[in-house]
Formats: C-alpha cells, sequence, structure tokens
C-alpha cells in the first residue's frame, strides 16, 4: 500500500523559495478569485493586473493581442471593461469572446497567436464569488513565477508601463469564437464515428457551455436533453452542473439516456452518471481513458498523472495493467506542470479536471466527455459497464472553515493528524490540505476499513473547528 501523506506540499515550498519574504497576496492556485466587489475580486484590481500583465507580456514589435473570455456571472460585465482598460492602456488589443469554456479561451489563445488570455470565471463557486485565470501564448496557465511577477507590479509601478495617447489598444468583440470551438471540439472525436441513436443529457451548470455543448452534442448526431442552460447571471452552479449531479441523474433515468454529463461554470471539469443514473467521478474516467489510449497504443509516459486526492482503487487498476500513477499536490496547473515535464499524455483530478494534453492545455470538461462516448459506442456497452473500472477504496473528504492563520500549524491539530496517521498505519492514505481557493481545511482519509476511515476523518475535523 502506497504510504500517508499529509500535504504542506513540496510546491508550496517551491513557491515560497521564489518568493523569498514576499507572500502572494493576490493570487491562489488557480489565479485570483474571490467574493466580488471585495478585494482582490474589485474592478481596481482587475484594471492592476490587466495593466501588470499587459506590461509583462509585450514583447516585441508587433501588435499584442490579449483574448478575454467569461462565464455567466452578473459580474463579468464589470470585470471585462476592467480587465481590457488595464490591456488597452499598456498597448495591447483586446479580443473579446464572451461567455466561452476555459478551455475554449486557452485554444483561441493560441489560434489566434495572442500574447495572453484571460478567463473571468470563478469555476464551480456560487455566482456571488469571480475569479481571473490567465494563460501564456502557449495556452497553458502562468507559472508562479510570472504570476508573482504580475503582482509585484500591479502594487509598484504601473505608470511606467503606459503607453501614448497614439499607442493605446483598440477593444473588439470576436464573431465567430463560438463556431471555431465547436469545430474544435468535433475534431477531438475519432474520424467517422458519430452519435446517432445515442441520447445525451447535458447539464451547462447555466455557465460558460450553455451554447457550445449542446450543440456539439447535437451537430455529432446526438439526441440532446439539456439542462442548465438558462443564465440568468445569477444561477451558475446553483443546484446544477458538476457539483450537483444528482438533477442530471435524475434527468437520465426520467429521458431513458445513455449518459449524462455534468459541467460546470466554466466547463472544464465534468461528471458523468451512466443510464441506471449512477455517478461516475473524474478517477474513474481517467481510468477508462487510460485504459482505451493504453490499448490503442496512445498512452504516453506509461500512465497518467493525478492528485493526492485520487482514489487507491485508481493506482491498483492502473498497476493492473502495467501503468503507473504520479501524484501530484491538488490542482489541475500542478497536474499539468508534471505531465509536460515528465511525457504524460493524461492527467486529471477526482473533480473532474480531465487534462488531455494530445487536444487541451488544460482541463476540458466537454473533450473529455466526447473521449469517453467514443468508448461507449465503439465498445458496443452499456455506460454502466464501460465506465465502472475499478471498486473504489471507501474514501471519505470533509472540510472545515478556519479564521485563524496557518491552522494546520497548531500543535494540537498536528497531533491529530499523527494519531490518525498511527491509526491508519500501512493500510490507508491521510491527506490533509488548505484549500487553495477558499478559507478551508480539507480532510481526506481511505482505507480498506471504511469505519475506521469515517473516525479517522471525523476525529481530525473535530479538532480543527476547536482550535481554527
Amino acid at each position: 500500500m502506497r504510504g500517508i501523506e499529509t500535504i504542506g506540499s513540496t510546491t508550496r515550498k517551491r513557491i515560497e523559495s521564489v518568493e523569498g519574504c514576499m507572500s502572494r497576496k493576490y493570487f491562489g492556485t488557480d489565479g485570483i478569485r474571490g467574493t466580488v466587489n471585495t478585494a482582490p475580486m474589485t474592478a481596481d484590481i482587475a484594471m492592476r493586473v490587466g495593466m501588470a500583465a499587459g506590461r509583462i507580456f509585450r514583447r516585441g514589435d508587433h501588435r499584442h493581442r490579449v483574448v478575454i473570455g467569461k462565464d455567466t456571472r452578473l459580474s463579468g460585465y464589470m470585470l471585462e471593461p476592467a480587465l481590457t482598460a488595464g490591456f488597452t492602456a499598456t498597448g495591447m488589443d483586446a479580443i473579446m469572446v464572451g461567455p466561452m469554456p476555459t478551455p475554449a479561451v486557452a485554444m483561441l489563445t493560441r489560434s489566434l497567436r495572442a500574447d495572453l488570455g484571460v478567463m473571468i470565471s470563478a469555476s464551480h463557486n456560487p455566482h456571488h464569488d469571480n475569479g481571473i485565470k490567465l494563460f501564456g501564448p502557449d495556452g497553458y496557465k502562468l507559472s508562479d513565477i510570472v504570476e508573482i511577477d504580475i503582482e509585484r507590479l500591479m502594487d509598484n509601478g504601473l505608470d511606467e508601463g503606459l503607453v501614448a495617447p497614439s499607442d493605446l489598444g483598440r477593444a473588439s468583440r470576436l464573431a465567430d469564437a463560438e463556431g471555431r470551438y465547436i469545430e474544435f471540439a468535433k475534431a477531438t472525436v475519432p474520424a467517422g464515428l458519430t452519435l446517432d441513436g445515442v441520447k445525451v443529457v447535458i447539464d451547462c451548470s447555466n455557465g460558460a457551455a450553455y451554447k457550445v455543448a449542446p450543440t456539439v452534442l447535437w451537430e455529432l448526431g446526438a439526441d440532446v436533453v439539456r439542462i442548465g442552460v438558462d443564465p440568468d447571471g445569477f444561477n451558475i452552479n446553483d443546484g446544477c452542473g458538476s457539483t450537483a449531479p444528482e438533477r442530471m441523474a435524475k434527468a437520465v433515468v426520467e429521458h431513458g439516456a445513455d449518459l449524462g454529463i455534468a459541467l460546470d461554470g466554466d466547463a472544464d471539469r465534468l461528471i458523468l452518471a451512466d443510464e441506471t443514473g449512477r455517478i461516475v467521478d473524474g478517477d474513474q474516467l481517467m481510468a477508462l481513458i487510460a485504459d482505451n489510449w493504453h490499448t490503442r497504443g496512445l498512452l504516453k509516459g506509461g500512465g497518467l498523472v493525478a492528485t493526492s486526492m485520487s482514489n487507491l482503487g485508481l493506482e491498483r487498476f492502473l498497476a493492473g495493467r502495467g501503468l503507473s500513477l504520479a501524484r501530484t499536490d491538488v490542482g489541475d496547473r500542478y497536474v499539468v506542470e508534471h505531465m509536460r515535464s515528465h511525457g504524460f499524455n493524461l492527467g486529471g483530478e477526482q473533480s473532474g479536471h480531465i487534462v488531455m494534453s494530445d487536444y487541451s492545455t488544460t482541463g476540458d470538461g466537454l473533450i473529455a466527455a466526447l473521449q469517453i462516448l467514443a468508448c461507449i459506442v465503439t465498445s458496443g456497452n452499456a455506460a454502466s459497464h464501460v465506465t465502472r473500472c475499478f471498486e473504489k477504496v471507501p474514501q471519505l473528504l470533509k472540510s472545515v472553515r478556519f479564521s485563524v492563520e496557518n491552522p494546520l500549524e497548531h500543535d494540537r491539530i498536528q497531533a491529530a493528524i499523527e494519531q490518525g496517521k498511527m491509526r491508519l498505519g500501512n493500510h490507508g492514505r491521510l491527506v490533509i490540505r488548505k484549500s487553495g481557493t477558499e478559507p478551508l481545511v480539507r480532510v481526506m482519509a481511505e482505507g480498506d476499513d471504511a469505519d475506521l476511515v469515517a473516525h479517522v476523518v471525523h476525529d481530525i475535523c473535530q479538532v480543527v473547528e476547536a482550535a481554527a
């Protein structure tokens, strides 16, 4: 059995060595995120992000471009013009694409030969939150070092990067952004494969993919049942999407569908349901894609990359196929980083971020769903058979909110963690970490003894609640 892990991670240690004594003020593990109209998610800070990033990415004498996408939150109408103002002030042309999935923004950044891409989204969070994700010209999320550079400029010397009035950037909207991504997504399906006769429920979480995802499925021939496709600025992720897939699963049974797909607010993750309404998480989906690609000779790196939260059952399944599971810290950026540096073309998270680097530079819920549909159609079997690759090891995850600084450094909490590790011994894993996007401590344990796992998690959470 694999050893027990507690997260105070190596990645964070690397960041600290880069920063020295400087703490990260704005960026978390997935860009900048927070409650709208409260720092750091204000129009002023968004404009400063644009000014600082624009200054850093103005390299050379060519006409510089930034692609700006967003999800369906009302606050996008505030943040989009603020970012545009910042970028144009540094001489960058801003190309706005409207509500589009995060992976579509990454793809369009590369396709348009832009110098930078920006996605305005708080992913799976409720409408009152929003966020800013940045992509380099290669379509990959920015490195820690570049984000730290942006932070430094945001608070110091922005005036030095402003251009003369005649050199201001222009702002425009890309009329065919949706069509470009739709054709891109369809091209990832094996040649000649159609979804004729396949009924699919698609829940777009009232988010960024509410137009493009159902259209792709329909154009490939599927009979599409659409839910979560009526955004009003407030209902994104509200009782729907990948964080609340029960509505989608119920619709699958009610409509006699072959498969259900639930995306999150920016469509970079997905959760599925088979024809019986059983929920299928990212671990099972990664196992299926890895096995399929391995059989077809398409899998690179001898396995896949996942995080410390992925189920031990996935690791055992891959080992049985002669494949490896490389684990990283939580966050799809760390998965991608490991994939790029070690030659993997498949990775992801249990939550449904699935990165397939042959197609995309970040998680793409729609393209992952298309790969799963291709596996189901070519096998001729029901989704319940195809998507059940392994039996999950009992695993429990709970989150505890905290209000103090560095809660995991408290002596009582450290003692509780050590006691939990002793109780699990060599028959389980324990992962304790701070959320990178919310003031939460995540407590996860897994092992073959479900009762022991539950007691360990409960006892640690009680100590964290009392101390934090």
